[in-house]
């Protein structure tokens, strides 16, 4: 089901466009801070406060590199535990990284010996580049400080594979069997992925890589900051708002639903069955790539953001705050109306059962089994965000659902393309400032593999033939669909995956209405890397929504 944010906009000044608020406003929440009840308070990395906690981090991150690779909180062993048991591309993607980052803050709180600690977010809606903090000093994974660890592959395999050696044997059997879902029934299984070897083909792909060399490690820089164009509207204030529409935890149609596949287990990673949601897909996928090089340095090596070992960056954290942060706001919205905050039905015992086996506490010992719903309120670490919403959302009045679907018409697949014919009615509502109903393709792809590269592709729309490449500001272009991480023969990927893209009021298709309806042909070209000059769209479907 979904519904209408007419009454949310009544907060806003009459005809205001939905581009110029910030994300909590455009739901009619008051940005102001929580309130205060929770004991941590997680800053925007650019307020005072937010540089305060900034100064503990770089503290605590010089700490953990310190530590030997036999311990636990060492800074690459705590990669590792994203390497090994990270989701991405199912509806566990937010509530493991709400656990991994907890625990990670807490550590932090211990080793920087700061304990107010909490991990500051950075809004990249509205800051669209790198803090300039976060190029100084180990707050950048580039610095001298890493080098006795990364400055080549050799050095990195003989500092951290003996120990991880020694902790593959200590796995328990329901670890072990994790690590088989995820495709590593041995340490080398895991290891191929870290150096980007492919077994089945027997060759190396640079691209593919976890491991990131110190110079290579970061691909922005201090006097190249920005988020590139496509990145930045990938973050939009449009995509948010629209990635914060639905009012299902989860719903088969994805572009009906806050998070992304239900899968059997938070192990599973992107497969065939695999349908990105709007948050994770655009925003989450695409500032990784970005940092990290893709598209710039193709066909790699790129940087740490890139792969599974993105947690050696620094940034991951404040990235992942921030992601935690619309979690927030999502959740947040949907108690104010009424609507469920997690899966309903049989769902909700399968998706709070899952079990979480590899965290490692604040104190650096390995927490035990704990499963997803121990991780689903913020309250099990004690900290909320200030300037996420006030009191006065729950004034609001509450709203109601609708939703209209349209089935799609595919073209003649040798175009390499799916056409839907959408009614101007829905084009006319999606295009009117009072009534800012989104219109969603769901669009289905078969990612290349082997040693194809290309991870990101450009959607575009009634584009002629000719047109194999464009820009942000085109007016063909409707956005960039992000895979995050290579396709790693060690986890076994399929390469059939579902975006829900929501699609921009600029398109130049919307300007050349037909008579009671207009045919909108759908594209993909990379946007970047060595790969055909376009990717077959398997299928398309449109949504009004929210």
């Amino acid at each position: 089901m979904r519904y209408t944010r007419r009454e949310f906009l009544a907060t806003a000044a009459a005809g205001a466009s939905m581009m110029s608020l910030a994300p909590g406003q455009a739901f009619g929440f008051d940005t102001k801070d929580a309130g205060g009840a929770a004991r941590y308070h997680r800053h925007n990395v650019n307020t005072p406060q937010g540089q305060k906690m900034l100064a503990s981090y770089a503290r605590g991150v010089e700490a953990m590199l310190r530590l030997p690779p036999e311990h636990p909180h060492n800074w690459f062993r705590n990669a590792f535990v994203h390497m090994m048991d990270c989701p991405h591309g199912n509806w566990w993607f937010y509530v493991w990284h709400r656990g991994y980052v907890g625990y990670f803050e807490r550590t932090i709180r211990k080793l920087s010996g700061d304990p107010e600690f909490a991990m500051p977010y950075w809004d990249w809606t509205t800051q669209p580049e790198i803090p300039a903090g976060m190029f100084e000093g180990v707050l950048t994974p580039t610095d001298k400080a890493y080098a006795p660890y990364t400055g080549n592959l050799n050095v990195f395999t003989s500092f951290i594979k003996p120990a991880l050696t020694q902790y593959w044997t200590t796995l328990s059997p329901a670890q072990r069997s994790q690590q088989s879902a995820r495709g590593y029934n041995t340490l080398e299984d895991l290891w191929n992925d870290v150096t980007g070897y492919n077994a089945a083909q027997k060759t190396g792909i640079s691209g593919n890589m976890a491991y990131a060399i110190t110079c290579g490690a970061r691909y922005l820089s201090k006097s190249n900051p920005k988020l590139d164009a496509k990145t930045t509207a990938d973050v939009s204030p449009h995509i948010i708002e629209s990635g914060l529409m639905p009012t299902d935890f989860y719903n088969e149609d994805i572009s009906r639903s806050f998070t992304s596949s239900k899968t059997a287990s938070h192990v599973i990673q992107p497969d065939g069955a695999t349908k990105f949601s709007v948050l994770e897909g655009f925003p989450h996928n695409k500032v990784h790539n970005c940092i990290g090089g893709v598209g710039a340095i193709d066909p790699g090596p790129y940087g740490n953001m890139t792969n599974f070992l993105s947690p050696v960056d620094p940034i991951f954290f404040l990235h992942h705050a921030n992601m935690d942060r619309l979690w927030a706001l999502w959740t947040r919205k949907q108690e104010v109306f009424g609507y469920p905050i997690l899966p309903t039905g049989s769902d909700l015992g399968t998706f709070m059962n899952d079990p979480f086996l590899f965290y490692v506490d604040g104190d650096g010992q390995y927490v035990g089994p704990r499963k997803a719903g121990d991780y689903v309120s913020m309250s099990v670490f004690d900290y909320d965000y200030v300037g996420l919403y006030g009191k006065e959302a729950e004034q609001q009045p509450k709203y109601r659902r609708a939703s209209t679907k349209i089935a799609a018409i595919k073209s003649v697949r040798s175009a390499d393309a799916a056409s839907v014919v959408i009614p101007n009615q829905l084009i006319q509502r999606h295009l009117s400032v009072k009534a800012p109903q989104t219109l969603i393709a769901e669009i289905t792809l078969e990612r290349p593999g082997g040693l194809a590269n290309t991870r990101e592709f450009d959607v575009i729309i009634n584009a002629p033939a000719g047109v194999t490449r464009v820009d942000a500001d085109s007016p063909y272009y409707a956005g960039t669909i992000a895979f995050f991480g290579p396709v790693m023969s060690g986890m076994e990927m399929s390469h059939h995956a579902t975006f829900a893209v929501p699609l921009p009021k600029t398109l130049q298709a919307f300007s050349k209405l037909q008579a009671t309806s207009t045919k909108l042909d759908i594209r993909l070209v990379p946007s970047s890397g060595q790969a055909p000059q376009s990717i077959p769209v398997h299928d398309v479907s449109i949504t009004s929504g929210p």
